[in-house]
């Protein structure tokens, strides 16, 4: 095989249907850059008509320490987030990531396939293990090749991306060409397409408007968590970062000044709004009257979300059945694409 990305002029074209598939990570609180980064599109993907798995990543969530404890909780979460966002189970396929077994087996493959050098290149990883990298786990280095398989087992077609995850994407679409052209399979696996567009791209922290909002900033006053009551939501934006500039009237001027930025880009996002419109509305006026407005709104947009969370966190039978049969579900499109795998590659299959 060779070591090189697939440089073929001409790949077969994939020939199968539109599926698009995301997952969250099973590792901390969601917060509301969650909401609108993801859950939000995910509704939107949904009411498009096009064909959804949303899975929760207990599997990417053991590349760091976790405690056994809690990570069955923090799968529920998700998947009560996912519900209570009005994701509707019987549109879209919801599923743990360890539920489909499929899942790891064609990650190994795929360790196969990809190279070192790619992997080399991934900035993420450099960035969470940091100064010690010695330290950190295999999974954490290998991580997008189990996203590639995360994605290519469904054969998905288009993954909504952040732009943390576009090269892990461009990764995946190496793979997928690698293997097309290495086992003669040509037009087997798609390769995937970013969906880039969402109500908020980038949502930063309420601390450090250069700093993307986080379920790991140790400080709970830089997040606005899923869980949070009205007056904790109204503490939080009313103590957030600011300048003591008046909000401007141009975008031009706005992208000058990130704290002013972020809530700007949160207001707008949360009422459907450009930013344009925003500052069209607020432009030349102070934190003081642009913040009650920025929390009463995020308070009327979260509470009913808040709400349903904590209805089904409080008796989790619900949130168990849906995954349990989005599981089912998920292994029933991925089993045979495994299956054709193996077979391609060469495996004894008895």
């Amino acid at each position: 095989m060779s070591d090189a990305p697939n440089s073929s002029p001409a790949p077969a074209a994939y020939a199968g249907p539109r599926r698009v598939l995301s997952g969250i990570q099973a590792s901390g609180a969601l917060h509301l850059g969650n909401y609108l980064g993801a859950l939000k599109r995910f509704t939107q993907l949904q009411d498009t008509g096009a064909p959804c798995l949303l899975f929760v990543a207990d599997l990417h969530a053991i590349t760091v320490w976790q405690d056994p404890a809690l990570l069955t909780a923090q799968t529920r979460e998700i998947a009560a987030a996912y519900l209570a966002s009005g994701l509707d189970p019987a549109r879209s396929i919801i599923f743990p990531q360890s539920a489909v077994r499929a899942h790891a087996d064609l990650a190994w493959i795929f360790n196969c396939v990809a190279r070192l050098g790619w992997l080399d290149r991934m900035t993420q990883f450099k960035e969470k293990s940091g100064k010690h990298k010695e330290r950190s786990s295999v999974g954490l280095y290998t991580y997008p090749v189990l996203q590639a398989a995360d994605i290519l087992l469904y054969k998905a077609t288009e993954v909504p991306t952040g732009e943390d995850q576009k090269q892990h994407l461009e990764l995946t679409r190496d793979i997928a060409a690698k293997f097309n052209n290495d086992f003669n399979a040509p037009g087997f696996f798609p390769l995937p397409e970013p969906l880039t567009q969402g109500p908020a791209p980038r949502v930063m922290s309420l601390r450090d408007g250069a700093a993307k909002m986080s379920k790991s900033d140790p400080s709970d006053q830089s997040r606005i968590n899923l869980t949070d009551d009205a007056d904790t939501i109204l503490a939080k934006v009313r103590k957030a970062k600011t300048d003591p500039e008046p909000l401007p009237e141009t975008i031009e001027a706005l992208d000058a000044r990130p704290e002013a930025k972020n809530l700007v880009t949160i207001y707008a996002a949360l009422a459907d709004l450009s930013r344009e419109q925003v500052l069209a509305e607020f432009g030349g006026q102070g934190f003081g009257a642009f913040k009650p407005k920025l929390a009463d709104l995020a308070v009327a947009s979260m509470a009913p979300v808040t709400a349903e969370m904590r209805r089904l966190m409080a008796d989790p039978t619900e949130i168990d059945r849906v995954l349990k049969d989005g599981a089912e579900r998920a292994t029933a499109i991925a089993d045979p694409v495994l299956d054709d795998v193996k077979q391609i590659v060469g495996f004894w299959r008895g």
